[in-house]
């Protein structure tokens, strides 16, 4: 587990690195890439091996008996989040942007509203207006630097929606929500009739002193408007297996789930059935809790480097790998803070705006990377605002 090594990616049809320079134009010689929610850390062995052990075998034909595959993400769920999944509950689709877009072809018509708590993950939306539906955003209060939420505000935002979207823990603020505010966001689903969809991908990426709590354990009776979502992808970095389960502990839900699965013929990919298979094991826990302890390291460095530049706040993270930096104390205009990072820093990262409301005057890090490029970011981010200070 060195995560210290420096691994090239670039020329391996990488969208991190290999993309930058086209969408942000930022130089692919010394541009250092910190937007696309990927690690630069190789996966645990035990993944390797997995998909080694496919190579090795040769024939890569329908894939069948997931029974081990099951069992290993209820092992998982168990060990890792105290919460008991059935096999039947659980259903693979290609990642988690699949199953949301499945979510809301299983649950909502064209022209029904999804609420979205913005700012947060801008693939939501993007699949939401592609459906034919309608995004109803109900902004996060941020105080003090830390974001939290509203129901009285939002109560009055919410008519015309059929489902809400949560992302748990928080993607790109890095909260982890308590079980008051996760109790709020299931009364508010019930209180307005809505179909809950609780995302929670990087529920196994939190730090020290934080807590994260499965949304199916927080309240049983919503469980006939809850949809739960997890990855493998994103805890051991392996996005391009496109696997993700949603897990659905209510019968007639399932039974409408299944419906569009069938219906748009959705089966899953072996390799990622295998990869996942191998990541959800004793050996990929150790290495989770190896890498945490190296990103508290990261995050550590990171938010004292940017919160010494003046007029820059990096909001403190509990989960995620995904530094979330408001520019407002410079006065400058997004666009002016922006060239800074990517033309003067030469870093290319994820825009505010595209979060949703409250987005404006931030731009998000992706720190999940060899600590020297950390070191290389904020030494750039302290050149580029010299002005400053």
């Amino acid at each position: 587990m060195d995560f210290d090594q420096i691994i090239d990616r670039r020329g391996t049809h990488s969208m991190k690195w290999d993309m930058m320079e086209q969408v942000y134009g930022v130089p692919a010689d010394d541009g250092i890439a910190m937007w696309v929610a990927d690690m630069d850390f190789h996966p645990p062995e035990c993944v390797t091996q997995a998909v080694r052990a496919m190579a090795d075998h040769g024939i890569y034909g329908y894939h069948g008996d997931d029974a081990a595959y099951r069992q290993a993400i209820g092992w998982w769920m168990s060990e890792r989040h105290g919460w008991q999944v059935r096999p039947d509950w659980i259903f693979t689709t290609h990642g988690l942007v699949n199953g949301t877009g499945l979510c809301i072809d299983a649950f909502t018509a064209p022209g029904d509203g999804v609420v979205l708590f913005t700012p947060v993950y801008h693939a939501f939306a993007r699949v939401i207006r592609a459906a034919g539906r309608r995004v109803i955003e109900c902004p996060l209060v941020n105080r003090d630097g830390r974001y939290e939420m509203d129901f009285d505000a939002w109560d009055d935002l919410a008519h015309g929606a059929r489902m809400v979207i949560l992302c748990s823990p928080h993607n790109p603020g890095g909260r982890v929500w308590t079980r008051d505010e996760l109790q709020g966001v299931a009364d508010f689903a019930r209180r307005h009739d809505l179909i809950l969809v609780s995302d929670e991908i990087h529920h196994d990426l939190v730090f020290p002193g934080a807590q994260h709590m499965v949304m199916d354990l927080v309240d049983e009776s919503i469980r006939d408007r809850l949809v739960m979502m997890t990855s493998s992808t994103k805890t051991f970095n392996i996005a391009g297996a496109h696997v993700g389960n949603v897990i659905i502990p209510d019968e007639s839900l399932r039974a409408r789930f299944a419906g569009r699965m069938g219906a748009l013929g959705i089966s899953p990919n072996s390799f990622g059935v295998a990869m996942a298979t191998a990541a959800y094991s004793p050996e990929g826990a150790e290495w989770v809790d190896a890498l945490m302890v190296y990103l508290d390291g990261n995050r550590r460095l990171f938010d004292a480097a940017v919160n010494a530049i003046p007029g820059l706040s990096s909001m403190p993270l509990e989960a995620t790998y995904l530094a979330w930096v408001d520019f407002a104390g410079t006065g400058m205009m997004a666009r002016d803070f922006t060239t800074r990072v990517e033309q003067d820093a030469r870093i290319a990262v994820n825009h505010g705006p595209s979060f949703g409301l409250g987005g404006e005057t931030f731009l998000r890090f992706n720190i999940a990377t060899p600590r020297a490029r950390i070191e290389e970011a904020v030494t750039r981010l302290q050149q580029a605002f010299g002005d400053l200070q």
